[in-house]
């Protein structure tokens, strides 16, 4: 793959699932209706809606920063502890494997992305 091309892969995901995590992230800092539903039905206090909300929109903006490597792996570590607990909250809740998919599949798109940027890094240094 040319730097380019992965480049442009690189930063079009990235930006992607960023807004993606920005979106959720605001609608757990609003409370939205349906995410109280599922905090309910997971038996998890809706006050964690605020802590989860507030974490996704600082990881976002970690994650298309480009200065600090640090700051940008610990917000991959933390989507990643947020996509295997979101996943394992719905199985362990009864809710079945089939309502942990979503978030398995976030998972493996943050995994892909955060190849791209090892690749992406390592091409900048050549």
């Amino acid at each position: 793959m040319s730097p380019k091309t992965l480049n442009i892969l690189y930063w079009s995901l990235t930006i992607l699932f960023a807004l993606l995590m920005l979106m959720d992230g605001g609608a757990g800092l609003a409370q939205e209706v349906h995410g109280q539903e599922s905090m309910r039905l997971l038996g998890y206090p809706l006050y964690i809606m605020y802590i989860m909300g507030a974490a996704k929109v600082l990881g976002a903006a970690a994650l298309l920063q480009p200065w600090f490597r640090t700051v940008k792996e610990w917000a991959y570590a933390g989507f990643a502890f947020n996509f295997i607990g979101a996943a394992a909250s719905q199985v362990l809740a009864g809710a079945g494997w089939g309502m942990a998919v979503p978030a398995l599949v976030m998972l493996a798109v943050l995994l892909l992305i955060y190849f791209l940027w090892k690749k992406h890094e390592a091409a900048r240094t050549v």
